[in-house]
C-alpha cells in the first residue's frame, strides 16, 4: 500500500481524439435541441426518450446512459424537484413544469455529455423563481467553464460556479424573486472520454484543497445542479431519480469542454461556446475539422 495519496489523473486527448469528441458532442447538442422541441404539454417523458433513441441513433451514435448501470432510458429527464436521474416513463409533461433533460452518445468511443433546463410551454409558463434558477444556473455553469485553463487549477470551477451563484443570489433577493438557492454537492462534474464518467471529479462549489492541475488536452463534463431550496436530497424508489428533500425546483446544466493551450472548445455547444466564453474574456479555440 502506497504511503502517499495521488491526485486522480486527468487523461489528455489528441486533436483527433478531440475531434471524435466533438462528433459525439454535436449529436448530443441536435438530441438536446430535439427532445426540447417535443417537451409539449400531454407529452410523456417516455415518448421523448424513444424520440430522442431514434435521433441519437440515426446519427451513427449510441447513447451513453441506455443500459449504464441498468438504467432504462437514453435521457435523464428530471421535472420540478427532481434534481437528476430521472427515469423516462408515464409521466405526462405539464405546462409550466420545469425540465431538466440530461442526454449522452458515443461516437467511434467516445462519449459527449450535456443538459439543459427549460419550462415546458415556453419561459411566459414559468414562474419568476424557476426562470431565474434555470437562468442563473445556465450562467454559473459558463462561468465554471471560463475558470479553465491549462496549467490552473481544476477546482477553480467550483469557486467560479459558487461565486456566480452566490452574485446571482443577492441580486435575486434584492428584487425578492427568490430568498435561497442551494448547490448540490453530492453530485459533481467529471472527466469524460471513452468513458461518460472519469476522473478526476469537478466540485460545483469552493473547496479548499488546489486540486490537480489542468493539462492541455483535458475534457471535462461540468454540470452544476442547483435548488431554490436546501441541497439535501433522497432517491427514489426507482433507485435512479433523485429529489429534493424539501420539494423545491432544481436546474441543472452541462456541458463537455476540452481545455488546450490554445483556450476552450465546448464540445456539446453547436457554436462551440463562442458567444459565452467570448463574453467572458475567455479564448475560444476550436480545432479545424
Amino acid at each position: 500500500m502506497s504511503l502517499f495519496r495521488r491526485r486522480p489523473r486527468i487523461e489528455a486527448k489528441t486533436e483527433d481524439q478531440l475531434r471524435a469528441m466533438r462528433r459525439a458532442g454535436l449529436v448530443v447538442a441536435d438530441t438536446l435541441t430535439l427532445a426540447r422541441e417535443h417537451a409539449l404539454a400531454g407529452r410523456t417523458t417516455g415518448e421523448l426518450d424513444a424520440l430522442a433513441e431514434e435521433a441519437i441513433r440515426a446519427a451513427g451514435a449510441e447513447p451513453s446512459f441506455l443500459g449504464y448501470h441498468g438504467f432504462t432510458g437514453s435521457l435523464c429527464i428530471s421535472v420540478n424537484d427532481e434534481v437528476v436521474h430521472g427515469v423516462p416513463g408515464e409521466r405526462v409533461l405539464e405546462k409550466g413544469d420545469l425540465v431538466s433533460i440530461d442526454c449522452g452518445a458515443i461516437v467511434a468511443g467516445w462519449h459527449g455529455d450535456a443538459a439543459l433546463t427549460f419550462v415546458v410551454g415556453g419561459r411566459e409558463r414559468g414562474s419568476a423563481a424557476d426562470l431565474a434558477l434555470s437562468d442563473d444556473t445556465e450562467a454559473s455553469l459558463w462561468d465554471g467553464i471560463a475558470a479553465l485553463r491549462v496549467g490552473g487549477r481544476l477546482y477553480a470551477v467550483g469557486d467560479a460556479v459558487e461565486g456566480s451563484i452566490g452574485e446571482a443570489l443577492e441580486r435575486r433577493r434584492a428584487k425578492g424573486v427568490v430568498g435561497e438557492y442551494g448547490i448540490l454537492e453530492d453530485y459533481v462534474g467529471h472527466g469524460i472520454g471513452r468513458e461518460m464518467h472519469m476522473d478526476p471529479q469537478v466540485p460545483n462549489y469552493a473547496v479548499t484543497s488546489a486540486g490537480p492541475t489542468v493539462p492541455s488536452g483535458a475534457t471535462f463534463a461540468v454540470e452544476p445542479m442547483v435548488t431554490l431550496g436546501g441541497i439535501e436530497t433522497r432517491t427514489l424508489d426507482d433507485e435512479w431519480t433523485v429529489v429534493t428533500e424539501d420539494h423545491s425546483h432544481a436546474a441543472h446544466w452541462e456541458h463537455t469542454v476540452a481545455v488546450t493551450d490554445r483556450g476552450l472548445w465546448v464540445l456539446t455547444a453547436h457554436d462551440g461556446g463562442e458567444a459565452q466564453l467570448r463574453a467572458r474574456g475567455a479564448a475560444f479555440a476550436p480545432l479545424a475539422d
